[in-house]
């Protein structure tokens, strides 16, 4: 693997454990699998990683703060999703998701988006089913057990680890302020911290 081309050094990447999976898989997440360990836990392709990441920072470097949303049900993500609001500005829904906000306009609430991220497909479907009805690219953390459907774009890795999630975000952080022509100035601990 080539140092030079990963977005973090690739100790980073095995400290926060974001390549750790599941011990379940489905067909989608298949490709994104390096190896099955010797306690049955999937192990994902770190280089898969770090291309999707790159992907996912490109496609929300397209973006003004205001025209992103991100969603996280999962309470393992939420500080860490909150921490990225804070650096980027992105509107954040850490916990439940308020259903209707994106497709019934006699909400109060109501809010217009272009890009949606989400941290985990299964608990975030009701966000998703909303982004669907209104027609915004999803972009979706996925673990080894994660269905895929209706995903624009898949960034496998470990979904549920407070580490992974910290890394993942700080890096969409980091990569969307460089686009902006800004410094990100809360350190990887910032995001990652229990």
């Amino acid at each position: 693997m080539v140092e030079e081309n990963l977005l973090v050094p690739l100790d980073n990447y095995l400290k926060a454990g974001i390549h750790i999976g599941t011990k379940f898989k489905t067909k989608y997440m298949e490709k994104f699998i390096y190896k099955i360990r010797p306690d049955g836990l999937l192990v994902l392709n770190v280089q898969e990683i770090n291309g999707r990441l790159g992907l996912a920072s490109n496609m929300i470097n397209q973006y003004e703060s205001e025209d992103i949303i991100v969603v996280c049900r999962r309470e393992n993500g939420w500080k860490t999703v909150k921490e990225f609001t804070k650096a980027t500005g992105i509107k954040s829904f850490a916990g439940r998701y308020p259903p209707g906000i994106l497709t019934n306009p006699n909400l109060k609430n109501f809010t217009e988006f272009k890009l949606m991220l989400v941290v985990d497909p299964w608990p975030d479907k009701n966000a998703i089913n909303d982004a669907i009805k209104t027609g915004i690219p999803i972009i979706s953390l996925c673990d080894t057990n994660n269905e895929c459907n209706n995903i624009d774009l898949v960034v496998p890795c470990n979904n549920k680890g407070k580490k992974s999630l910290g890394l993942v975000f700080w890096i969409l952080a980091n990569e969307y302020l460089k686009s902006k022509k800004k410094k990100l100035k809360e350190s990887i601990e910032d995001f990652t911290a229990e």
